[in-house]
C-alpha cells in the first residue's frame, strides 16, 4: 500500500465494504476524471481528478452547476485509488461513507493552468470531456479543505444537469444500484429468472435457431446495453415489435400500452376526430427489462420527446436500396447525403440499419413544428433526387426505385417512428441497427453486426458520444 493512500486505508474496513484497496495506480496519457453522486449520510457528488497515480478528490454538496454564476463549494476530501473510478454500490450501513454510489459521469480531462501545490492551494482549470460533463472548469482554494467550483464561459454553459439521474455506466437508477439490480441464472427447477421487480418467463425459450438466440439472451443483450441504448428510449415515444413464438413466426407491431408496469409510461395524443389515443415510454431500465419480458424485441421510437411531441428532434434518413445492389453504391449514397448536410453546416451520425441499408440520423432543434420538420426533410431527399437522379428517388412508389436508392425521408413526420440505436432486428442473425463511425463506413455492412458484436464494441470509444451535446 502506498503512503499517499494511508488516510484513504485507515478510513475503511474492506472485510465489509466492496470499494477497492488503495494501491498508487498508473496513470495513463489521458488524464481521467468521474463524478459519484453519492448518497450517504448527506446527499452530494464526488469530483475526482487523476494526478500522479491517485485520485484528487472533493464532495460538492450542491452538486455542480453549469451556470458561470454560481459557485458551488467543493470540501476537499482524501485521495482515493484510481481503481475507485469504476466503483459504483452500496457501502456498509455504519461504515465511512455508508450509503449508495452511482458512476454520475467519467472521461478525460485536460490541465488548462496549474497554478497549486501539488493540488493542494491555488487555481486549477481544466477542461472535461466527458459523457455530460463538458468545457472549462476553475478550481479556486479560498480556505484550509475549501474550494470553489466554477463554470467558465463556453458553449456548454446553462446546460440542464438535473435530468440525468441514472449512472452513465450501468443505466441504473440509485434506487437499482441499492437494491443490487442484475441478471440472475434460472435455477434448474424454475422456469423463471427475476430481476429486482421484474419476472422473465421461459427464459429458456429459442427465438432464433441459427444462430440460437434464447429470450435470456436477449435479456442480457439489453441488459449490458443499457447504458448506451436508454438515452434514446427514456422518456421517448416508441413503438415496438413483438414475437412470442419466436423469429420464424407471427410477429406483430405495438405501439399502445396494453397494461401498467414499473418503468413504463403513457400519454394521451390526439388522435383521428378528437379522440385520444395512449402511446407509451420506457423512464428506465427496469422499463426496458419489462418490454423485453412482453417478447418486444425491436425497438422503434419517434422522432421527439414525450414531454415536447409537438417539436421535433431528431431526423432520420434510411437509405433504402434497390433488391441487388451493390454496396459500393449504397455506401456512396451515404456520402452524397453527408455531403448536403455538410454543406448546410449540420452534423450527422451513421449508423447501420441491421437489414439493406443504412441510417443517417441528425439531431435537430431548430424546426420548431413538425410541418418544417417534414418539409426539411423532404427536401433534401427531393435535392438528392434532383442532383442525381440516376441514383436516387425520394418518392416511395416501388415501381420508381429500379437500381435506385430510395431516401426515405418519410419517418420525420408525426407519429413515425425509426428503429432505435442499439435495437435488434427480427431478421435473419438477430442483426443490430448499430451506430458506426463514418470511417466505418466503406468496412461495416449495414446488415453485418450481430448480438455478439455490437456487446464487443462497447468495450469500445462510443461512436455517438456527442449525439445529445449537438444544438442545431
Amino acid at each position: 500500500m502506498d503512503s499517499t493512500l494511508n488516510h484513504y486505508n485507515k478510513k475503511r474496513n474492506f472485510a465489509k465494504t466492496k470499494e477497492p484497496l488503495g494501491k498508487k495506480g498508473k496513470s495513463q496519457k489521458k488524464l481521467r476524471f468521474v463524478v459519484q453522486h453519492h448518497l450517504a449520510r448527506r446527499d452530494h457528488y464526488d469530483f475526482r481528478l487523476e494526478k500522479d497515480g491517485v485520485l484528487k478528490s472533493w464532495a460538492v454538496p450542491k452538486g455542480l452547476s453549469t451556470n458561470p454564476k454560481e459557485k458551488r463549494l467543493a470540501v476537499q476530501v482524501e485521495d482515493h485509488p484510481i481503481s475507485y473510478q469504476n466503483f459504483e454500490g452500496t457501502i456498509p450501513k455504519g461504515e465511512y461513507g455508508g450509503g449508495t454510489v452511482m458512476i454520475w459521469d467519467q472521461g478525460y480531462y485536460e490541465i488548462i493552468e496549474d497554478n497549486t501545490d501539488d493540488f493542494k492551494k491555488g487555481t486549477i482549470k481544466i477542461t472535461l470531456k466527458g459523457k455530460r460533463l463538458k468545457g472549462t472548469w476553475t478550481f479556486i482554494h479560498y480556505k484550509e479543505k475549501n474550494w470553489l467550483l466554477i463554470k467558465e464561459k463556453d458553449q456548454y454553459i446553462n446546460r440542464d444537469l438535473t435530468k440525468f439521474k441514472t449512472s452513465s455506466k450501468s443505466g441504473k437508477t440509485m434506487k437499482e444500484i441499492e437494491k443490487g439490480k442484475k441478471i440472475y441464472k434460472k435455477k434448474q427447477s424454475s422456469n423463471q429468472i427475476e430481476i429486482e421487480s421484474v419476472t422473465i418467463t421461459s427464459p429458456d425459450k429459442v427465438i432464433w435457431k441459427s444462430p440460437k438466440v434464447t429470450k435470456l439472451d436477449l435479456i442480457n443483450y439489453y441488459n449490458k446495453i443499457a447504458p448506451r441504448i436508454l438515452p434514446f428510449l427514456e422518456n421517448r415515444l416508441i413503438s415496438t415489435i413483438r414475437c412470442p413464438n419466436g423469429s420464424e413466426h407471427e410477429i406483430f407491431f405495438k405501439k399502445h400500452l396494453e397494461s401498467p408496469r414499473k418503468g413504463i409510461k403513457k400519454i394521451l395524443v390526439p388522435g383521428k376526430n378528437g379522440k385520444k389515443e395512449d402511446y407509451y415510454y420506457i423512464s428506465n431500465i427496469e422499463g426496458l427489462i419489462s418490454e423485453v419480458q412482453m417478447n418486444s424485441y425491436e425497438f422503434h421510437i419517434w422522432g421527439c420527446l414525450a414531454k415536447n411531441i409537438n417539436h421535433p428532434d431528431m431526423m432520420v434518413f434510411d437509405l433504402d436500396p434497390d433488391e441487388n445492389m451493390k454496396i459500393e453504391k449504397v455506401r456512396q449514397g451515404v456520402k452524397d447525403l453527408k455531403s448536403i448536410l455538410d454543406n448546410l453546416g449540420l452534423t450527422s451520425f451513421l449508423k447501420t440499419s441491421g437489414g439493406k441499408g443504412y441510417h443517417v440520423v441528425v439531431p435537430i432543434k431548430s424546426l420548431k413544428n413538425w410541418e418544417k420538420f417534414r418539409t426539411f426533410s423532404k427536401n433534401i431527399a427531393t435535392l438528392m433526387a434532383t442532383k442525381w437522379p440516376d441514383r436516387y428517388v425520394s418518392n416511395v412508389r416501388k415501381e420508381n426505385r429500379r437500381n435506385k436508392i430510395f431516401i426515405d425521408w418519410i419517418r420525420n413526420t408525426k407519429k413515425a417512428t425509426s428503429v432505435a440505436p442499439y435495437s435488434i432486428r427480427i431478421r435473419k442473425k438477430a442483426t443490430v441497427s448499430m451506430p458506426i463511425s463514418w470511417k466505418e463506413l466503406d468496412t461495416i455492412k449495414p446488415n453485418e453486426i450481430t448480438i455478439a458484436e455490437a456487446l464487443k464494441r462497447l468495450k469500445r470509444k462510443d461512436p455517438w458520444e456527442n449525439f445529445f451535446d449537438i444544438n442545431q
